[in-house]
Formats: structure tokens, C-alpha cells, sequence
């Protein structure tokens, strides 16, 4: 069963996900510095922590995660590192070790469920209606996913398109345990609709 570094963090991080990473803490320059000598790259596993803070430890993990690869590693002084991580796979934990000095878990992959051909045509009338509320209530203006950009695997396309929700971390978490793309379209569903009962709310606020 592979072992993997492990970093504990406030957010659930889905597969395709960019996280940037501050590290200070002497534990994870330590992870760090493993991770980049590793014969089988620069790979660490991410938990969302359910009770505690990333800082000190002594915090409690959920048990579904993702591998996330270092792909840009900046050395800032004094130990510390600026990383660039890109998320990869879906993963599970077997069994928790001793955090020496950091984290460390047995692991093992968790794969979509077989489907039968997940239809995500309805998803596109949600977004054009979440966009023209969004785009309303910002200065700006804002883009909705462009479909030339997502992926053709609906599993992952459903993780792409998450990213362009407004979503908190329980929702994003409810998204990486649904064990298939049939599940997590129906998580993503509710969130879009979720999100465009708030952004009608806050336009009725202004």
C-alpha cells in the first residue's frame, strides 16, 4: 500500500485544482524537502480537516483526499517555500501513521464509478442563468466556462466545471466523495441552484 506525505489543510482540494502553497512550519519544510527527493516525483496528499486548525497539529482529517504534484518550488529564506501544486487523482485513506515529523498515510486511488453516460445538457441552462445573475451583481462582469476549454471525461469535466461555482468547502467536499459522475452531478447541481438563490437574494438586497 503506498505511503504518502500528507498536508492537512482548510479547503478540499478537487482533481484539476491549482493550490498555492505558503509553507513555513518546520514539519512541512521537512515534507518539502522529502517530496522534491522522492524517486517518484514530488507528490503529497491533501485532507480536508474537519475539526482544528492547519497550524500545530493535533487537528482531525477527513479520510477522502487528493494527490497534488509540485510543479514550481521557490525557495524564500529561512526554510520556507512558496509552491505552485497542480491536483491529480482521487484517493482514500487506509490507515493513518505517526506524524514524523508530519503527516503520513497509507493510501490508495479511488477512481470514478462505471456510468452509463452521465447527460450534462442541463447544467448549461443553471450556468446562463447563474452567469446573468453574477454578471449583474459585479462591476465587472464575469465569464462563464467555456465548453473547447473543459474536459471530455464527464467526471472530470464535473470538477472543471465546480471551479465556476461559488461554492463553500462542504459543498467541494460532497463533490470528491460522490463516488461517480451520476452523484456529482446531482452535488453540482444543487450548488449551482444553491448559488442562484444567493445571488437573487442579494440582488432583491441592493
Amino acid at each position: 500500500m503506498p505511503i504518502l506525505p500528507m498536508f492537512p489543510l482548510g479547503t478540499a482540494l478537487l482533481p484539476g485544482d491549482h493550490l498555492p502553497l505558503r509553507v513555513f512550519e518546520s514539519r512541512y519544510q521537512q515534507l518539502v524537502h522529502d517530496c522534491m527527493a522522492a524517486p517518484d516525483g514530488p507528490r503529497f496528499g491533501v485532507v480536508l480537516i474537519a475539526r482544528g486548525r492547519e497550524v500545530g497539529g493535533g487537528d482531525v482529517r477527513h479520510d477522502v483526499g487528493t494527490v497534488a504534484r509540485i510543479v514550481v518550488d521557490t525557495e524564500l529564506g529561512g526554510g520556507h517555500h512558496r509552491l505552485e501544486c497542480l491536483a491529480e487523482e482521487r484517493i482514500r485513506i487506509v490507515r493513518w501513521l505517526p506524524d514524523d515529523p508530519y503527516p503520513r498515510a497509507e493510501v490508495e486511488p479511488w477512481p470514478d464509478a462505471p456510468s452509463e453516460g452521465t447527460d450534462l445538457s442541463g447544467l448549461t441552462g443553471l450556468f446562463g442563468k447563474l452567469y446573468g445573475l453574477l454578471d449583474r451583481l459585479t462591476e465587472n462582469g464575469v465569464t462563464p466556462p467555456r465548453a473547447d476549454d473543459l474536459p471530455d471525461d464527464p467526471g472530470a469535466r464535473l470538477y472543471a466545471l465546480s471551479r465556476w461555482v461559488p461554492m463553500g468547502e462542504a459543498d467541494k467536499l460532497a463533490l470528491l466523495t460522490a463516488p461517480g459522475p451520476d452523484e456529482r452531478l446531482a452535488v453540482l447541481t444543487e450548488a449551482i441552484s444553491t448559488a442562484i438563490d444567493i445571488a437573487e437574494w442579494r440582488l432583491k438586497e441592493q
